[in-house]
């Protein structure tokens, strides 16, 4: 499982032309479901996402959380991040979970995030997504199970 945060001011997810979600201030989370990923691997992947000290305070650039700054999380599944590019030029995707298996695990981790108190968002699991954020930093963050 992969994890790109972005932390944003402000994020939106649309599908056929019609915003589907929202967030102001917090973090983006796209999220890569690999072959034999567990629904644990996303909750501690979720906890870690909310505890991450990497928003400003008075003192240092990086000292509050998701969680001590009252932000809110978009969740967008995205596949292509379980991509192989080791060999040629065409990713390979066979490291990528099966969707009927992968679309629980996304929504494990939204729900994990609900249930430590974050106010989440979805994108539409499968679709063509348009995602429009503002990078706060810009600050990207890469965490791996």
């Amino acid at each position: 499982m992969r994890v790109v945060l972005q932390r944003v001011t402000e994020a939106s997810v649309s599908v056929a032309g019609e915003e589907i979600a929202s967030i102001g201030a917090g973090l983006v989370v796209l999220l890569g479901i690999e072959a034999g990923d567990t629904v644990e691997q996303a909750r501690v992947l979720a906890d870690k996402t909310v505890g991450l000290r990497i928003f400003a305070d008075d003192a240092k650039p990086m000292n509050r959380s998701l969680k001590d700054l009252g932000g809110q999380l978009l969740v967008v599944s995205q596949f292509t991040l379980a991509a192989s590019t080791d060999k040629g030029r065409r990713p390979g995707f066979s490291k990528a979970e099966k969707p009927e298996f992968a679309e629980p695990m996304v929504e494990a981790f939204a729900q994990a995030a609900r249930d430590l108190g974050v106010r989440t968002s979805t994108g539409a699991f499968g679709a063509d997504m348009k995602v429009a954020l503002v990078n706060d930093g810009p600050a990207t963050f890469v965490l791996d199970s």
